[in-house]
């Protein structure tokens, strides 16, 4: 299957659950937890994912799925990457920053990706052969150095508080002391989205799972700026538009060092 029909089958998918969210949103909807009450779900969470994995069974019936509620399903080259609702807790307070995340990779590498805000109606997009936003290019870039820059980050979350302590709460203080905005607005899809069309400068995340960031990382080195870290597996990242002096940063003591699969990020579009 070409990367086209593959972000045809996830855009598809994604859309499909759109008016669900934006009738539940600002619902106060039940919440249960799952590792802890830091980590929420609804019933919208679920549901959500069952129409996803339909839509993409029914249109690429020999792939696995990894999804986040409901684990992993099927084989073979092809896998999809799913977070039904990325920002639950945002979704479920009714904060209007939350995303669906699907992304496809063939033999390891991401060549498909979908990153859907259903609220604004905001539809990032990428393949191999770019990145757009509502069909238009996506160009990240924007500010060179810290003291212009806007980073989004959750850091540090309570498991960095239990893992770090003091060490963390410093290095955030080190962010804020440095950036000209830190914000935590809690979706790292989306976050990575906004990197990719430039809307912010940088973002960073520990412990991010590969439904979080798979869609973000490719839409984000296809718009031309770069991501740093393995997307296709469990672990920090960190992403910043084109241009961005990472080296000068405060951002270069935990940025990882490995360039993961998928090879370099794309040339800015025009």
């Amino acid at each position: 299957m070409d990367a086209t029909y593959l972000l045809d089958t996830a855009t598809e998918a994604a859309r499909a659950v759109g008016p669900r969210l934006r009738a539940a949103f600002r619902s106060r909807p039940g919440v249960a937890t799952k590792r802890d009450f830091h980590d929420p779900v609804t019933e919208h969470d679920r549901a959500a994912e069952d129409t996803i994995r339909s839509v993409i069974g029914a249109r690429a019936p020999h792939s696995a799925i990894v999804g986040e509620e409901g684990g992993t399903t099927g084989s073979g080259d092809l896998v999809w990457y799913v977070d039904p609702i990325d920002g639950t807790a945002n979704f479920a307070a009714g904060l209007p920053f939350f995303c669906v995340s699907i992304a496809a990779a063939v033999r390891g590498e991401l060549v498909a990706g979908v990153v859907y805000d259903p609220v604004r109606g905001d539809e990032f997009t990428a393949t191999t052969e770019g990145a757009w936003c509502n069909g238009e290019p996506l160009r990240s870039a924007g500010a060179t150095g810290d003291r212009e820059a806007m980073l989004l980050s959750s850091y540090p979350t309570p498991l960095d508080l239990d893992e770090d302590g003091d060490v963390a709460l410093r290095r955030y203080g080190r962010f804020l002391e440095s950036f000209s905005a830190v914000r935590k607005p809690g979706s790292a899809a989306l976050k990575l989205a906004h990197v990719a069309a430039g809307w912010s400068d940088a973002a960073y995340g520990t412990r991010s799972h590969p439904w979080d960031v798979a869609a973000g990382a490719l839409l984000v080195r296809r718009a031309g700026g770069v991501y740093l870290g393995d997307p296709l597996v469990k672990g920090d990242y960190l992403a910043h538009v084109g241009g961005f002096d990472l080296e000068r940063s405060v951002l270069a003591e935990v940025a990882p060092r490995e360039l993961s699969p998928g090879g370099p990020p794309a040339p800015p579009a025009r």
